[in-house]
């Protein structure tokens, strides 16, 4: 007897189905996922003499954690906010509003609506940013919620890894400006080995 799909499969069975219609042009797709930086970047694997160890100076303090949200679209754009503090419906909300204007822009030139596809955090699921939906769907734009504990559907995740082995990895930096202009200029090269254009979003206090 054939058992019922899980949530998982139906999942990817969905994002399959949004993947085709990118590839046909008949949507916009765009992978969205928060993630972080240190002063101490993680260690990488590296030759030494025989007998040698690499050594890593490490600064005097850890210092605060550079986060960044970022919204992929496959070998055509990144688009990204940074900020020192952790993210919250509001700081998603100023960034998805962009994205709408975005979408709409998209909508109005092409009859071509935007999707983005995400996980079920707290920050991209809240009352808060449910109430904001509708308004979204109007510009053009509409959220896909992967399964729970599925975070490898996203394929932005492989830009943070590639972000963090290729561009940042064994590097230890004095301050959280430092940091986040390494970050930037890994994002920049990023970019130009896979061909996409980017933009930044700056954030603005509440």
């Amino acid at each position: 007897m054939k058992q019922n799909p899980t949530k998982r499969e139906t999942g990817q069975a969905d994002l399959d189905l949004l993947e085709l219609a990118a590839a046909a042009g008949d949507i916009h797709l765009k992978y969205l996922d928060e993630s972080g930086f240190s002063l101490w970047a993680q260690v990488c694997y590296t030759w030494a003499k025989k007998g040698e160890q690499k050594r890593i100076e490490q600064t005097t303090k850890k210092g605060r954690r550079l986060n960044i949200c970022g919204l992929l679209e496959i070998d055509k754009s990144f688009e990204y906010g940074l900020a020192l503090k952790n993210f919250n419906s509001q700081a998603y909300i100023q960034l998805m509003d962009w994205q709408a204007q975005k979408a709409q822009v998209k909508l109005v030139k092409s009859g071509v609506i935007t999707v983005i596809v995400q996980d079920r955090g707290s920050i991209h699921t809240s009352k808060l940013v449910k109430e904001r939906h509708a308004y979204w769907e109007s510009q053009g734009l509409y959220l896909f919620n992967l399964p729970s504990y599925c975070s490898e559907m996203n394929r932005i995740e492989n830009e943070w890894q590639r972000l963090k082995e290729d561009e940042l990895a064994g590097r230890m930096f004095a301050d959280e400006y430092e940091l986040a202009i390494a970050v930037m200029e890994g994002v920049d090269a990023r970019a130009t080995k896979s061909g996409y254009e980017v933009q930044r979003y700056r954030f603005h206090s509440e």
